[in-house]
Parts: C-alpha cells; sequence; structure tokens
C-alpha cells in the first residue's frame, strides 16, 4: 500500500517516493518551514489529491513534486531516480519526460492553434513533424476536442482550453499527470467534465495528482493528504 515509508530506494511500483523532504527559507531572520520532513509515496496508476488550507505547504509541494524546486534536506525518487540529486540539465529533461502538467490557467500559447499547443512537448523531444501531426490528433480526439484543432486558445471555452491542457500534458506520455487547481477557472458543471476526463485517465492507468483547496475536487481522489504547517496532518483513502 502507498504512504508513509521508512527510507531507502523506492520499490517498482513507486512512480514518487518522498524521504523526510524538508524546504526551508530564509526570510530576514526568519527560517521559514514550508517543508517540515514530509514522507510518503505514490504507486503507480493511483489517483491522489493534495490539500491543505493556505500557508500549509501546498503550493511548496506543488513546486517540489513538479521539480520546479528542490528540497533543502530529503530525497524525492521521480521514476526510480532521485531528483533531489540532479544537475539542472538533467533535472530539466527528467521533468520534460516523467510529468505532464495541468494549471488553473491552462497556459497554452494564444498564438498557436490547439493542435500546435498539443505539439509542445512532442516538439521539446525532438519528435519528427509528421509523427507530432499525428499523435496530436489522436490526443485531440482522445479529449474530445479533435472539432477544434485549427482554433486559437481565444476561440475556445474555459473548459475547452483545459481539454487542450490535458491534452498537451499527455504529449510526452508522462509518469505523473500534476494537476494544480484544474477547475479554478471552471463554472460547476465544467469542473464536473474535466474531473470525469481526469477519471478517465486514472482508469486507462495514468498516475494522476490533483493540488486543490476544494473538498469536491478531492474527494474524486482514491486517496489523499492534508498538510498543515509543513506537515502531513492525515492521510485517508486506499488505491484500488
Amino acid at each position: 500500500m502507498s504512504g508513509t515509508r521508512q527510507s531507502g530506494h523506492p520499490q517498482a511500483n513507486e512512480v514518487v517516493r518522498l524521504d523526510n523532504v524538508k524546504r526551508h527559507y530564509l526570510v530576514g531572520d526568519e527560517i521559514v518551514r514550508a517543508l517540515d520532513g514530509v514522507s510518503f509515496s505514490i504507486r503507480r496508476g493511483s489517483y491522489w489529491a493534495i490539500m491543505g488550507p493556505s500557508g500549509s505547504g501546498k503550493s511548496t509541494m506543488l513546486n517540489i513534486l513538479g521539480c520546479l524546486d528542490r528540497p533543502s534536506e530529503g530525497a524525492y525518487w521521480l521514476n526510480g531516480v532521485n531528483v533531489a540529486e540532479m544537475e539542472d540539465n538533467q533535472l530539466s529533461d527528467h521533468r520534460l519526460r516523467n510529468l505532464g502538467f495541468i494549471f488553473q490557467s491552462f497556459h497554452l500559447i494564444p498564438e498557436l492553434t490547439v493542435r500546435e499547443n498539443i505539439e509542445v512537448p512532442m516538439l521539446y523531444l525532438g519528435m519528427p513533424h509528421s509523427e507530432r501531426t499525428r499523435k496530436a490528433k489522436e490526443l485531440a480526439d482522445r479529449v474530445g476536442m479533435s472539432h477544434r484543432l485549427r482554433h486559437l486558445p481565444s476561440e475556445l471555452s474555459g473548459g475547452q482550453r483545459q481539454r487542450v491542457a490535458v491534452a498537451r500534458a499527455l504529449a510526452n506520455d508522462p509518469a505523473v499527470l500534476l494537476a494544480d487547481e484544474p477547475t479554478g477557472n471552471l463554472d460547476s458543471a465544467t469542473s464536473v467534465q474535466i474531473m470525469a476526463l481526469f477519471q478517465e485517465l486514472y482508469e486507462q492507468g495514468k498516475t494522476v495528482i490533483v493540488v486543490t483547496h476544494e473538498h469536491d475536487i478531492a474527494q474524486y481522489a482514491k486517496r489523499s493528504i492534508i498538510l498543515r504547517d509543513g506537515c502531513i496532518a492525515s492521510m485517508h483513502g486506499e488505491d484500488t
């Protein structure tokens, strides 16, 4: 079962593992303990939510999991590699190959069409044009956006933009889908549709981690972590 574990090399089915991760900042003369000794593991093909009030360490956790920041202490294993020990260029490559990001504000490139936006990670991976085009069409169809391939983000609704963002996040076939408040800019009906899409991806075997402050969104996950004051206050649920 995933959850808190003893330190050491991750097991084969652990796609994410944090061992006593700390992230401390010096603000003036004060040390801010944004994360203060967090340990847990996430099994491949599971669906997690990470929650917590403002100041709990949720954003810092997102940045650590997304390889956008490094622990001050401890180990973070992503798909079998301790990324806390990587050089910057290695870290960027590992992030590109193993993580798919989905943001509250979509982060689509305004000047690019739906197809071109989906192709961006494949472009960075050096994939040939014909293969990028073929895969972008497949991914657009997977999220119900194949009829809007030539449209710009400005011509799409919020829900449609988020669907495109999900397709883009899948473009590198990531080990982990990491979503930051993915329904924060959507109405309730559209939020339900996007979370149904996440459920479908989970059922297809994807590892999904959603960082959110919304309890109704967290309830879609099979397991949840509640952060408070940089520590794990509680963990709930079971992998299925």
